[in-house]
């Protein structure tokens, strides 16, 4: 399957993982998050599976003995000043199971990508398709390519320093 981006276990339950996407005309940044805490890696997330059955397989797990943990994934923006970047290439922040964009305070849910609280407050951020498979997340949606991990070297970078004591 083309698309791979990371393998299940690789993303933190308290950060993000950062890759690029093209759309064929520029490249971009995604963040890729747990849906609530994937806990002990048993397959449930807050003690049901992923589909809300307590106890039940739903058939998505490589030895179908448990369900893999969903994941979503966004453009690397927030929706407050969009040239603002999440995750500035060390792991989006995340508080009580939200994404935190750090410079405006702003936070974003886990599943729906809205914005719950702070200036931009009821946006939602760009989502991406994703699919988990044999505990590996790959890139299925068909307006984006994989291009590679990591941040885009970017010397242009206009990330605010306004909240910055220096």
């Amino acid at each position: 399957m083309d698309g791979a981006i990371v393998a299940l276990e690789d993303i933190p339950t308290d950060s993000t993982v950062l890759f690029r996407v093209t759309d064929g005309e520029d490249e971009r940044e995604a963040i890729l998050v747990t849906n609530g805490d994937a806990g002990d890696g048993d397959g449930e997330i807050d003690g049901h599976s992923e589909d809300g059955r307590d106890g039940e397989n739903d058939g998505n797990s490589a030895d179908d003995s448990r369900a893999e943990p969903h994941v979503t994934c966004w453009l690397n923006y927030c929706q407050h000043l969009t040239h603002i970047k999440i995750d500035k290439g060390s792991g989006a922040p995340m508080r009580d199971g939200e994404l935190v964009c750090a410079n405006h305070g702003a936070y974003f849910d886990t599943t729906s990508g809205e914005c719950t609280y702070g200036p931009c407050e009821g946006a939602y951020l760009t989502e991406l398709e994703v699919s988990v498979s044999d505990g590996t997340v790959y890139l299925t949606d068909d307006e984006y390519a994989f291009v590679g991990d990591g941040p885009i070297d970017d010397d242009d970078d206009l990330t605010s320093t306004s909240n910055v004591k220096m």
